[in-house]
């Protein structure tokens, strides 16, 4: 049971970044999937959640500039990530639930400069 993500890296403020991540070993196409993602010195926040009818909910602060999307067949979600801001700069962590306990992904870094 594993979740692997993808795709962080560094960009200018206003870039573009996307995320992946490949869920195995779980039923995934029952799953709800999201993206989390913690500052340093800050707690581990929601960033998007998708259910498994596609229906999408997102934290204010990247709506309209993020989009979260999956692919059931690939086992993937995905997380296309526009409009950049360095408040942007987190670890982002795929997520799931699995046996009623969160499951995170490894993290992947996103960086964004001024």
């Amino acid at each position: 049971v594993q979740l692997q993500a993808s795709g962080g890296g560094l960009v200018q403020a206003g870039g573009s970044l996307r995320l992946s991540c490949t869920g195995t070993g779980i039923n995934f196409r029952t799953k709800n999937m999201g993206w989390y993602r913690q500052a340093p010195g800050r707690q581990r926040e929601m960033v998007a959640v998708i259910t498994p009818g596609h229906a999408a909910n997102y934290a204010e602060s990247v709506k309209g500039r993020f989009t979260i999307s999956r692919d059931n067949r690939e086992k993937t979600v995905n997380l296309e990530m526009n409009g950049l801001k360095p408040e942007d700069t987190a670890v982002y962590y795929c997520w799931t639930n699995y046996n009623w306990e969160n499951l995170w992904g490894q993290g992947t870094k996103v960086t964004v400069s001024s």
